[in-house]
Order: C-alpha cells, then structure tokens, then sequence
C-alpha cells in the first residue's frame, strides 16, 4: 500500500510539473438579485399586523417584529471550505455574495450577519467581505426602508483544552460599515499551538494524493491549497500592542474575552458580542462551566448582552442536574454512574470493552471496564478514540440530554443559559450577574442565512458533512479494528493527529439542525431601528419558524417589554401573546423566480423559498421558566431554576393565544427574579429532530440506534425527518426587589 502510495504522489508531483497545478484566489462572488419589490416588503407588514390584530383588536403594537440570522458563515471560513469539497460530498463553495442573495430571495429575511472565522480571514478577504456587505446594503434601496439589512461581522472561535483555558465562541456583530467605523483586521482567538498548525505547509498526501485520487475535481483541491497558502503568508500582529497603531495586513489575536473586548474598546467600535455554542460538546471540555466568565474582565456588560440560545447546532438553553465527569477529594476524575436522562459516554466506553472480554476472568474484565472509563475521562473531547474500533452504534445515545429540545451534541449543562442566568459573583459583597437577552440563528456554513423556513435538504441547509464513499471514509478518518483493551492518550499529542481523527464528526452528524432566527421588535427597518431594539434586548430567538411573540410586565396602564429590567415592590404581573408561523406553500413566490436566474436559484435555494400562505400554525403551549439567581457563594442550582414554573395550554385556534398571570411569591422573598417564556407550536417534521433515533427498552434505556450519517451510509436525498414542536423564547425579564 505504501509502495502504490508513493507511486501516486511521484506521479503527481510529475503531472502537477507537466500541467501546472495551481490554486486560485476564491472571491466574494457577484451579488445577482435586485432589491425585493416594495408591494412584497408591505404584504408582509400588512400580514403580521392582520394577525395581531386578531388576538388584540382593541391595541396595536407600535413595533414590528424583524426577522433575521445573526450567524453566517461563507466559504471565506476554513472548515466551510473543507466542507464544499467533493471528497465530503460538497456543493462547491459559497461566497458573502451567495449570502446576500440567499437572504433575499430564498429565505426573505430582514436582516443578517456575515460572521466568517477570523482564524483564517486573510486581509484580502476581509477588505473582500467588506465590500460585499456595503454592495449588499448599497442594493437595498432606501435606507431607512431598506429590504435587508446587512451587518458585517466575524466569528471569534476559541476553543481550550482545558476547562480553564475554555472560553468558546462568540460573534462580533459590528453596527457600522464605512471603512473608518471598522476594524481594520478581524480580530481572532488563535493561541500558539493553533497558529503553529495553521503555518505548517499542507500535507503532502492533501496537495497531491487527494486530486490525483479526483482527478475530474482536482482544481477544487488546489483552490482550497491556495485558500490555506494566502493564510500562511499574513504576519502575525506584535502582541501587546494597541490594536489602532498596528499595521492593517497582520493577524491580529486575542486569546481571551477580556483580551477581545480590550481591542474592541481600543479601536472605538460599537459592537456586540454574542456567545454561542455554549453546550456544545463537539470541542467543549466536560468539565467546563461558565463561572469564571463572569469573573473580572472577563464580562463586558456595555458589549456583551445578548447569548445565542439556539441554532443549527442544537439548543443550549436547558440546565440539568447530571455532569459527563465527577471528581472526587483529590480533584480526580469519576465517571459518573447512568441515569434514566443521561448515559455518560466514560462509563460506554467501560461497556464497549466490557463486550470485548470474552472468556477471560471477570476480575480481569472489570479492571479493564475501570481503565476505559477512566482512559475516556483523561482524554476529553478526544475520549471517543481511547477506544479503538468503536463505532457510532457502539456509542448509542452517550453524552446526550434526552429529555432536552433538540440538545447540542455531547450537552454540557453547566454552560447552559438557565445554569449562566442563575451564577452570581460576589465581588466586594456585592453580586454580579449576566443580563442576556435570548437570540437565535443557524451557524449555516454555506452562505444561506436563515435556512430554518422550509425542512428539506439536509445537506445544503445543514452542517451533515461526510465521506462520499467506503474508500473515502478509510482516507480520511482511517478506520481502527476492534482491540479489546482502551488505550490511554497523551492530550499534548492531540496536536499531532489531523482534525478528522480528533473530533467525533461522525456522531454529531445526527445532530444538526436547520437552524433557528432572531426576531427583534423594532420601530422601523432601517439599521439603526433594529440597533436599538438590539440593545433594549427587546428581541427573541426561535427554532426556524417566524413565530410572533410578546412578553411584557404589566404595571397600571403602562408596560414593559421582554429584555427589561426593572425595581418592582409589588406582585408583578405579566402578559404573553403568541402567534404561529405562517404555513409554507411549495416552490418559489413569482418575484423570487424574476430576479434570480433558474440556474442561481436553484444552486442557492434548492427549488424552495420562504413561501408563506395565509394559513398559520396552531400554538399549543405556554411555559413560564422562573429563575432565582445565586443569593449567596455556592448555592445550589437545583432549586433555583424552575422550568417549567407554570404551564399553560393554549386553545385550539390558530388566530394565537393570549395569557396572564402573576407571582405572588416576589413580594416576600426579597431577592432577585427572572422570567423568561416558551412558546411551542403545533408538531411538524423537521431535519434531525430525533438526533440518533434511539430504540429504547421498557426501562426507557437506549438500546440500538439507528444514526443520520454526514456520509455515504445516509442517503444524500434522505432529510432525516422526525416530529418537532418548533418554539420561540423570549429574553428574560429581570425584577429586583425595592431594597
């Protein structure tokens, strides 16, 4: 096999000489559509104030509800790129012009972000991306009726590997454009191993085995070793120097949050940062919580407000009392022992091996069930390759929250938003405490804000990646046998494998999701309307669905909207008003078909675009989450949130459902209290709703499951489809007692 190998790579170095194998400079692409109609842009005005209007007629809201995607990446990011290539069944790649278009014609939204990797945006990309979004919003007409807004923005991606060292990831939404309102770098989160990953030459096997073994598609593989070389090439900023003297065609970095908004705060810029991903066990340490955040510099109230509760990858808003790992007196890993909610994915690994034993003494076995268990826990995000062989049905439903909504891959509670709403620091006797308003979006990774309006195309409008064939698979994740003994890794040496064989891709497979939007209520449509409306944190996140939501404090005559906070000396009492989303009709609408050509909005749009009848889904449910934060160091999360704190079911009508109630307990308790609201619509099939499909038994174990894989064993045209009850959250209301 070695022999033929370098046969291989002989003959392309030969070939690459003869033919001339050379990379392209991937663009930002040309923006197609125009801007949509005016008598479009009313309909859909006209169409929400028709609906309130049915559930309040004697009072109309003066804001109207906004829908956008605030987490977009292009194929301007690493992994995006990665995953247009043909090798992984990709479409090809997808530049912010794509982006533009798509939020446009295929999803209809009001407004978006482009938020590309800073780890590898180059300054030519950059000052591309710039471009973009300014002819994106120089197309929308008039700009205090534009019809889409365009925020430029980037992802800071950090990833620890160690609970310690673990921030995770946030978007930098920046609220203007002009080129002396903006950085003039993208600020990243790289730290020195993974700068020194990202400056070493490709590998030989990726720049000349891999076209040779696609031949037909080899100049996608040498465009994407141009994307990879133009990064290598950009100088790394001095550190320790204020980022308005540096120079504009270095990589700038930061490799904490206190770091971030430093730069931020250097350069002037008005912008929020959005955690995401917060449960994401994909590159989340387990033992990781969000405590130390809320430390010091570490917080930055003035930019970072709002928390991403919901995307493509899942939903990271519920707290449950399980941990994927214990630790004893000494500050020793435990795996923790199976729950009728939780299967810990250390003590699988004890049960895969426990099957391998064979004849040998059970003692024996049981020493080495104890190893795998604690092989699993030493290695973190990498414990699925302590042991060798296993495969994604060995794992069966591990490390997921099973009576959660559509759960993040590998759940880490303590990072949830209802576990981040309740932490208190108290610096100087004085509590600190995170005000969030609650957002969603999709993380969609080619160009396509807003994916979540129609379920169909898992592959396109979801992050389901995978290996086109057999021989592909055994390329590129290189597949182990079985052995009947874990074995243990040296974390250090992680650094070493390729990303493919360090991260379970295979599993979180099952567990992308269209993705979810963010609504705000806004008093127009122009930039700076949505601004504010961003910074009141008067806004929500749903599944997908354009749900029409209010939450609302009443006091006398007068109220006030979610996301406020307020002193409050008697028994508050609240108002929720929630509408479904409208149905979605087949196809394209006409002005859709008109302005894009057929070719373009097939590649973008699939042949469905956000469609909407006159006909709207039923909302079944209300809940009410009530959430006590810490009163004093170390108190016990588990009472203190309450979800669902009431329950309210909705009658059968689809014109929407209206519900009041108050809490008498406020008054007495002389503490602080936050309430947020749910609202659930009528079930519907959507894209990898049942993650991995599990067939339980009659204690409610899983016991075989049936996996929606990214690659070949899946097939391509197989959408993964299962019941869902898709959902809005609104951002909390947060009272204070009088003292």
């Amino acid at each position: 096999m070695r022999y033929k190998i370098a046969h291989l790579v002989w003959f392309g170095v030969v070939a690459c000489m003869v033919l001339g194998c050379r990379g392209q400079h991937q663009g930002p692409g040309k923006i197609e559509g125009p801007r949509v109609p005016e008598d479009v842009l009313a309909s859909r005005a006209a169409k929400e104030r028709a609906a309130v209007e049915r559930v309040t007629p004697a009072e109309r809201p003066q804001k109207q509800i906004l829908f956008g995607d605030f987490h977009v990446h292009t194929t301007f990011s690493a992994d995006a790129f990665v995953r247009s290539l043909p090798m992984l069944q990709g479409e090809g790649t997808h530049p912010p012009a794509d982006a533009c278009d798509y939020a446009r014609y295929c999803s209809g939204l009001d407004f978006w972000s482009i938020n590309d990797h800073a780890e590898a945006l180059t300054p030519r990309h950059w000052q591309e991306t710039k471009e973009s979004i300014r002819q994106c919003n120089a197309l929308a007409g008039d700009p205090k009726n534009p019809d889409v807004v365009a925020f430029l923005g980037w992802e800071w991606s950090q990833v620890g590997r160690t609970a310690e060292e673990h921030y995770g990831h946030r978007n930098v939404i920046l609220k203007y454009t002009d080129e002396d309102r903006v950085p003039k770098r993208p600020i990243s989160a790289l730290d020195d191993q993974l700068i020194g990953a990202l400056r070493a030459p490709a590998p030989l096997r990726q720049r000349l085995l891999f076209p040779l073994l696609d031949w037909p598609n080899r100049q996608r593989y040498y465009d994407f070793a141009e994307f990879q070389r133009e990064n290598r090439e950009v100088p790394l900023c001095p550190r320790g120097v204020d980022t308005r003297q540096l120079p504009p065609d270095c990589h700038e970095n930061a490799r904490t949050p206190a770091e971030l908004f430093e730069k931020l705060a250097q350069g002037g810029y008005e912008a929020i940062v959005i955690p995401h991903g917060t449960t994401w066990g994909f590159y989340t340490p387990p033992d990781a919580s969000w405590d130390k955040q809320l430390v010091g510099r570490m917080h930055d109230p003035r930019r970072q407000f709002l928390l991403e509760i919901y995307s493509g990858h899942g939903n990271s808003e519920e707290y449950r009392e399980w941990r994927p790992v214990r630790f004893d007196d000494q500050g020793e890993p435990i795996c923790p022992e199976p729950t009728k909610d939780y299967l810990p994915c250390c003590w699988q690994a004890g049960e895969i091996i426990r099957k391998r034993c064979g004849a040998i003494p059970p003692e024996q076995c049981e020493q080495r069930v104890r190893e795998a268990r604690r092989n699993y826990l030493l290695a973190g995000v990498a414990g699925h390759l302590t042991v060798p062989g296993a495969t994604v049905e060995d794992w069966l439903d591990c490390g997921q929250c099973r009576n959660c909504f559509n759960p993040a891959f590998n759940y880490r509670p303590t990072n949830s938003a209802q576990y981040i709403l309740a932490l208190s620091q108290f610096e100087d006797g004085h509590p600190r405490r995170f005000r969030f308003g609650f957002i969603a979006s999709s993380d969609n990774h080619s160009a396509r804000p807003g994916t979540g309006y129609k379920e169909y195309a898992r592959r396109m409008m979801t992050e389901a990646a995978g290996a086109r064939d057999a021989k592909w698979r055994e390329r590129l994740l290189r597949p182990e046998k079985p052995r009947p003994e874990s074995r243990r890794i040296d974390t250090a040496s992680l650094s070493g494998l390729q990303p493919f064989q360090i991260l379970e891709f295979e599993r979180q497979a099952s567990f992308f999701m269209t993705g979810g939007l963010v609504a705000v209520h806004s008093e127009g449509r122009d930039r700076d309307s949505i601004w504010r409306a961003l910074e009141r944190r008067e806004v929500y996140g749903t599944s997908g669905d354009r749900i029409l939501l209010w939450f609302d404090l009443l006091q006398g005559s007068a109220t006030l909207p979610m996301g406020s906070e307020t002193v409050q000396a008697e028994t508050p009492r609240f108002r929720v008003r929630a509408i479904g989303a409208r149905k979605q009709l087949p196809g394209c609408p006409e002005y859709a078909q008109r302005a894009l050509s057929p070719e373009r909005l097939q590649r973008l749009c699939r042949g469905e675009c956000y469609n909407p009848s006159d006909e709207r889904h039923r909302i079944t449910e209300i809940h009410v989450i009530r959430i006590r934060p810490q009163a004093y160091a170390g108190e016990p999360m588990s009472a203190l949130i309450e979800d669902p704190w009431r329950r309210f079911e909705c009658p059968s009508n689809p014109s929407g459902c209206e519900v009041e109630f108050d809490d008498p307990d406020f008054v007495g308790a002389g503490r602080e209290f936050i309430y947020y609201v749910r609202a659930l619509q009528e079930p519907t099939l959507a894209v990898n709703a049942g993650g991995v499909r599990c067939r339980y038994d009659e204690q409610g174990n899983c016991v075989e499951v049936h996996p929606c894989y990214g690659d070949f064993r899946t097939p391509y045209e197989d959408d993964c489809l299962w019941p869902n009850q898709e959902r809005a959250w609104s951002s909390p209301i947060y009272l204070r007692p009088p003292s």
